[in-house]
């Protein structure tokens, strides 16, 4: 049994990783229906947070059907994160995330995210900062280091567990990669096989199938997988991973009403947790994802993401199920 803290997460937990712009609540709740067994909010910037900034604050919803869910944060002063840390326990998440992983520019070039991983110092005040602030589990995201010459993983894991964190996440990717080339998870399985090590270690980072799941997981030794990319649109790719562990066989891949069902699913809630011009706004971005693959699909999705209604989404979603329907 895998457990962060006292959050008993099963034999081999599948997370779903942080996104932003990506794994809000309507997103979170596709996700957890099928097969999730721990999910993060987008990060969240401490300096919002500290300011009040309405779209900070927003991300701290969660509900009681996504539990276990951790709150994650990002930022680059020690004393605005602990503060921070103070207001997401008030939230009442289960754990508390510290982003060091996030490579995208806007981050690291104020000092947040992957940036710490140039600082280990200050990323381990910031930890400690953070551990004392809250009586929750504290858990941390982070990537092998900041480029090939400084894949410091494994120190950083040693001295992260040290200072109290009770889990830990590494893209197997450094900052100067992004999202390129292919994630090495190899630093990962040294970091379980250390003996010092004895909270989870979870691998991320390319996994976007059931064969690599269980091909991952055999070969590097890691407590459990988070899922990122491979979610988006896919929200079956975790019971999908689970059965495949579980009988080595595969599920039946979505047909096209099960994607149309869950799809409308996500753009209800979507409309619900941020009403109708920016829920049907927010969901745009996953239409074709949700229908990847079908042919000549491209303009059914020019109308889907211009489409100003539910009731016309609706309307264009008859048509998609008429054109592509499947024979009995």
């Amino acid at each position: 049994m895998v457990k962060i803290g006292q959050i008993e997460l099963g034999e081999f937990p599948l997370l779903l990783a942080p996104m932003e712009d990506v794994s809000d609540p309507p997103f979170r709740a596709v996700c957890k229906s099928n097969g999730a067994d721990l999910m993060y909010t987008e990060f969240i910037s401490s300096e919002g947070l500290i300011r009040d900034a309405a779209k900070s604050v927003q991300k701290l919803d969660i509900f009681d059907y996504e539990r276990p869910i951790g709150i994650q944060l990002f930022g680059s002063n020690i004393e605005t994160m602990a503060e921070c840390a103070k207001i997401s326990t008030a939230a009442n998440p289960d754990l508390i995330d510290i982003n060091y992983g996030c490579p995208v520019k806007q981050v690291a070039c104020k000092g947040a995210g992957a940036a710490l991983l140039q600082d280990i110092p200050k990323m381990v005040a910031m930890t400690k900062a953070v551990v004392d602030s809250t009586h929750l589990p504290v858990t941390v995201k982070t990537r092998l280091g900041w480029d090939d010459s400084t894949k410091n993983i494994e120190d950083v894991a040693e001295r992260l567990q040290d200072i109290g964190i009770k889990a830990l996440t590494v893209h197997g990717r450094t900052r100067v990669q992004m999202y390129k080339g292919v994630a090495d998870w190899t630093l990962i399985a040294k970091i379980k096989d250390n003996p010092r090590i004895n909270i989870p270690i979870f691998g991320n980072g390319d996994i976007d199938s059931p064969e690599k799941a269980l091909d991952y997981k055999n070969k590097f030794g890691v407590d459990g997988i988070m899922i990122g990319r491979a979610s988006i649109g896919y929200p079956w790719i975790f019971n999908e991973i689970k059965h495949f562990l579980k009988t080595g066989t595969h599920l039946p891949a979505p047909n096209l009403e099960e994607r149309i069902k869950v799809c409308l699913q996500h753009l209800e809630f979507s409309i619900k947790w941020k009403g109708n011009h920016g829920g049907i706004v927010e969901m745009r971005r996953h239409y074709a994802n949700y229908f990847k693959g079908l042919d000549h699909f491209k303009p059914f999705r020019a109308r889907l993401v211009t489409a100003p209604t539910f009731e016309e989404i609706l309307d264009i979603v008859e048509e998609v199920r008429n054109y592509y329907q499947e024979p009995a």
